[in-house]
């Protein structure tokens, strides 16, 4: 299973090359007598045919929802609990801003580091995942405190409502198919996030050459614009998640793979998160 994340979408299912028992991934050929079921975007689902008889239910040691939901569920609360701490314990105020800000930055870098490194390992790492989960809580966390005391106070609560309400109102629209994930819809949501990541480098780089807001993304409403337009890749993310998520679950992916779509559900709903804050922060600074 890939991750939805432009970054780190390299990967399909994992295979032991070779293996008698293994799973073939999205990237190779179907094995000899096997059909095509489906309508993954990606490539054609190996899952469906000989030798494996098609979608495999109940098939031992294959992924489930149930693992799934439970991976994803010990996945952010590592982000929740790490941010909870970084938040009581790394305080904001003039005395401390400074070095609490930079233990973030750092804290997000490593995140990034530890993702890369997940992102080309052939099989999940557990421990890996849940490391990058904790620094990322601790950026969050230290984040979410500075926005709360110097620019808007209760943002935070109703960001995290907001991102629930992004999540809930995706899987509904996704299970009611009123999206639907096709090859179409997934190039177009690579395209737009990589359009949309270069429009925030950029817009960093010229901040940080003008020590102002650069063009402009971070305020007024052509950053509410703007954190809108992440807000809805985000919930495009997700879709690119579910999906993949239900062909795992239906074509009998290893029960480990779900630890992969942890990793992929809790970097959309961190950049949501991240999205929604940034679009209330705004909103409520202007008034």
């Amino acid at each position: 299973m890939r991750s939805s994340n432009p970054v780190f979408s390299r990967r399909g299912f994992t295979r032991d090359a070779g293996g008698a028992g293994g799973y073939a991934g999205f990237n190779t050929a179907p094995q000899a007598g096997g059909t095509a079921v489906g309508t993954n975007p990606y490539a054609t689902n190996p899952y469906a045919g000989a030798p494996y008889g098609g979608p495999a239910a109940g098939r031992s040691g294959a992924m489930t929802m149930d693992d799934v939901v439970s991976r994803t569920a010990l996945t952010l609360g590592a982000v929740v609990v790490t941010a909870v701490l970084s938040w009581l314990l790394l305080p904001v105020d003039e005395a401390n801003i400074g070095k609490s800000y930079g233990i973030a930055v750092g804290a997000a870098l490593v995140a990034l580091v530890l993702g890369l490194v997940q992102s080309f390992k052939r099989r999940p790492t557990p421990a890996l995942i849940l490391a990058y989960a904790a620094f990322e809580g601790v950026f969050l966390g230290v984040l979410s405190s500075v926005v709360s005391t110097y620019i808007a106070s209760g943002v935070v609560v109703e960001a995290v409502l907001g991102t629930m309400a992004v999540f809930a109102g995706t899987l509904f629209a996704y299970r009611m198919r009123w999206i639907r994930v096709t090859s179409r819809f997934y190039r177009f949501v690579i395209a737009a996030a990589a359009g949309f990541l270069i429009l925030m480098v950029v817009n960093l780089l010229f901040s940080v050459f003008t020590h102002g807001d650069g063009l402009g993304f971070r305020s007024g409403g052509l950053g509410i614009a703007f954190g809108i337009v992440g807000i809805l890749l985000g919930a495009c993310f997700l879709a690119l998640d579910f999906k993949q998520v239900e062909d795992g679950v239906a074509y009998g992916a290893p029960r480990e793979e779900a630890w992969l779509a942890a990793f992929g559900l809790t970097m959309t709903l961190v950049w949501i998160y991240l999205e929604v804050l940034r679009v209330l922060s705004i909103l409520q600074s202007d008034n």
